[in-house]
C-alpha cells in the first residue's frame, strides 16, 4: 500500500536555470544530482534538508525522448510558510515574478512564475 507522498517531479525546458531559481531565489537545497542517460541531469531539491517531500527537477528533453507517455503537464502545488507578507516581499526582492497577494477565506495567497512559465502558489493560513 502506498505509505507517502515522496517526491514531485518537475520537467524543465532549462534544467541550470531552474536549479538557479529554486536554490538562489527561493533558498532550496540540492540533496541529489542525478546522472541520467545521454549526460542528462535531474536535481533533487527541498526546502530544508530534513523535508520529507522533495521536488525532482528533470530537463524536459529527457522526459520526451526516455517517457513519453507522461504527463509533461505542471502540477498544481501549493506551499505553505509561516509569514506570507515576508516573503512575498523577499521573493520580490529575489526578481521572482509574483502575482498579487490576497486574501482568501481561512487563507492569504499568492502564486508566482519559476521563468519557465510554469506558476506555483503560497499560502499562510488566517486565524
Amino acid at each position: 500500500m502506498i505509505k507517502k507522498l515522496m517526491n514531485v517531479m518537475l520537467y524543465v525546458e532549462d534544467i541550470d536555470q531552474a536549479v538557479d531559481f529554486w536554490t538562489n531565489r527561493l533558498g532550496f537545497t540540492v540533496k541529489n544530482e542525478l546522472d541520467l542517460m545521454e549526460n542528462f541531469k535531474g536535481f533533487e531539491i527541498a526546502p530544508e534538508v530534513a523535508s520529507e517531500t522533495t521536488l525532482v527537477l528533470f530537463p524536459l528533453a529527457f522526459i520526451e525522448k526516455y517517457s513519453p507517455e507522461v504527463s509533461r503537464e505542471t502540477p498544481s502545488l501549493m506551499f505553505e510558510v509561516e509569514n506570507i507578507e515576508e516573503t512575498y516581499e523577499k521573493f520580490k526582492d529575489k526578481g521572482v515574478h509574483v502575482g498579487e497577494l490576497v486574501e482568501i477565506p481561512d487563507m492569504k495567497t499568492f502564486n508566482f512564475n519559476d521563468g519557465q512559465d510554469n506558476y506555483f502558489a503560497v499560502s499562510e493560513a488566517v486565524e
